[in-house]
């Protein structure tokens, strides 16, 4: 039926667009129509393009008919995080200060997904200056996680993970610096990919100055879905070149088949406070890792935490320099106090310091080189414990902010190590809770990854899109 249009997976509408078995207008006013009716108990969409999706998708429609090339996401309804440039939408990154800061042309990943043929139905909300685990912002409002509204949705694409948990689009932009398309994957049951740097092009033409280092080295773009096999389909996609992102890399999106069997490392629990139903869940993983042929061992991996500790040291004392100044003149109070915690929990460096993180960031790549040429998939956590309560990290508790960071090791490590990751959901816990595991590969190995993934979501109980009223 036309109407459940927006219950499908971005490769089932691909497929029927392509087929003329329905059209992209259809499968637009679907979705359109899904937003219209829960989006207002969630406020994931924070701007919603009806007439200009439509029209796009009207041409979509058309140029299918006249026999026009058709991209990967042809007619596909999607969505755009409010960060990213969208030409003649404000690119407000949750900021009151920014609402009128309309962009004049299209980032590359979102010029990606238009030349793939996506049909972009609205953007979704993100934390001030995209900047916590939690997505609430004085601009837009406060983002409800579809499966439990007492838990964060995760940040800082928050609303790209809510949107796509309720059905609001098959696919969501995301990009993740610290965790920020993993975690809200992993707070609302659905899937998320960090690519590896470089592979998907990134640019903010309305920005005013380039971005600082660490980000250039760890900041990434990626998309957000209920399926693995859309994960696959969105980095097709967005991975296309852009000469605007000189860091963006040719490398092909298949590798070379690795030895048979297939090691993978397990690491249900690193640091030794990890809640029992994630450890359950990343033991749950190794055991359909196992039943697929790949051959699993619980094993440590090299320096996770120091891995961790230097992307707080590089990156927060990145943010003493700038960013703080910006969010201390522009930035709600949640992202004051959010930043006020991240400046308590990181130790200050000095500039030789800093030269010296950036040496030890290499040795700390060389030792996961090693350990994944031994292990090229390993499975950890995303968090070390379940979501967390919404609004957690605006409790003055000094030690409950350092704990929320400690649980988010796993999740750190990973820029640091400029690895891809995939965070995919196992199933439900108790009080409507989300659980899921992090798959990790080696550099542009995401095809390890999302094969590795695959195979955990169809071991896993299917989460199919909530009602979130």
């Amino acid at each position: 039926m036309t109407d459940e249009l927006w219950r499908w997976s971005a490769v089932d509408l691909a497929r029927g667009i392509r087929s003329g078995t329905i059209s992209s207008e259809e499968a637009t006013r679907s979705t359109l129509d899904r937003i219209a009716a829960v989006n207002p108990a969630l406020n994931a969409i924070v701007e919603v393009a009806a007439d200009e999706a439509l029209a796009a998708a009207r041409t979509a429609d058309a140029q299918r008919r006249s026999g026009h090339a058709l991209g990967p996401l042809h007619g596909v309804p999607v969505t755009v995080k409010v960060n990213v440039d969208q030409k003649g939408h404000a690119t407000t990154n949750g900021v009151e200060a920014f609402r009128d800061v309309i962009a004049t042309e299209d980032s590359p990943p979102v010029a990606n997904l238009r030349r793939a043929g996506a049909i972009i139905v609205g953007r979704t909300n993100t934390p001030a200056f995209s900047h916590r685990w939690f997505t609430d912002n004085a601009l837009h409002g406060a983002t409800r996680n579809p499966w439990n509204p007492a838990l964060t949705p995760g940040g800082s694409s928050g609303g790209a993970a809510s949107a796509v948990a309720s059905g609001m689009g098959a696919i969501g932009h995301g990009n993740d610096f610290g965790g920020s398309i993993r975690y809200p994957a992993y707070a609302c049951g659905v899937a998320g990919l960090r690519p590896t740097p470089g592979r998907v092009p990134a640019y903010n033409p309305s920005g005013k100055t380039e971005r600082p280092i660490t980000a250039q080295m760890m900041s990434v773009q990626g998309p957000l879905a209920r399926t693995v096999a859309d994960l696959r389909l969105g980095l097709l996609a967005m991975a296309a070149p852009d000469p605007r992102d000189p860091n963006w890399m040719p490398v092909p999106l298949q590798g070379p088949a690795p030895p048979r069997p297939v090691q993978v490392a397990l690491v249900p629990d690193p640091f030794g406070d990890t809640a029992p139903e994630v450890s359950d869940a990343i033991r749950a993983a190794g055991r359909a890792l196992a039943d697929a042929g790949y051959a699993v061992v619980e094993t440590p991996p090299p320096r996770l935490g120091d891995a961790a500790d230097l992307w707080h040291r590089l990156v927060v004392g990145e943010e003493r320099r700038g960013m703080a100044d910006l969010v201390r003149q522009f930035g709600d109070e949640a992202a004051k106090r959010n930043m006020d915690g991240h400046l308590r929990y990181a130790p200050e460096i000095d500039a030789g310091g800093v030269l010296d993180g950036f040496g030890t960031r290499l040795a700390l790549m060389r030792e996961w080189s090693l350990f994944l040429d031994r292990f090229p998939i390993v499975v950890t956590p995303v968090s070390h414990v379940l979501p967390f309560r919404d609004g957690l990290d605006l409790e003055e508790d000094e030690a409950i902010i350092a704990a929320m960071m400690d649980a988010q090791r796993s999740l750190l490590a990973m820029p640091v190590l400029g690895l891809p990751c995939a965070s995919v959901p196992t199933g439900i816990a108790a009080n409507n809770t989300p659980v899921g595991v992090q798959v990790v590969a080696g550099r542009f190995r995401e095809d390890l990854c999302l094969g590795a993934a695959e195979i955990i979501e169809a071991h896993a109980p299917k989460l199919t899109p909530i009602d979130p009223r």
